[in-house]
């Protein structure tokens, strides 16, 4: 059974290249490190995400084993 969630950039479309991954206890502490990402790395808003958008990025949190 998973013990953690994580998420990988490069599994979004469009940011293959990027080497960043995050692995956290909670899915909210994944989304919370992913938008820091996006700011920080790729220089967007998260607040400007839409609905779609963050349903899509949602399907990139995984459940993992750490």
């Amino acid at each position: 059974m998973a013990n953690a969630f994580s998420y990988a950039c490069r599994d979004c479309d469009g940011m293959e290249a990027c080497p960043a991954s995050v692995v956290a206890q909670t899915k909210n502490e994944v989304w919370k490190l992913m938008e820091l990402h996006a700011q920080v790395a790729h220089d967007e808003n998260p607040a400007e995400w839409d609905g779609e958008t963050r349903e899509y990025l949602a399907t990139l949190i995984r459940p993992v084993n750490v």
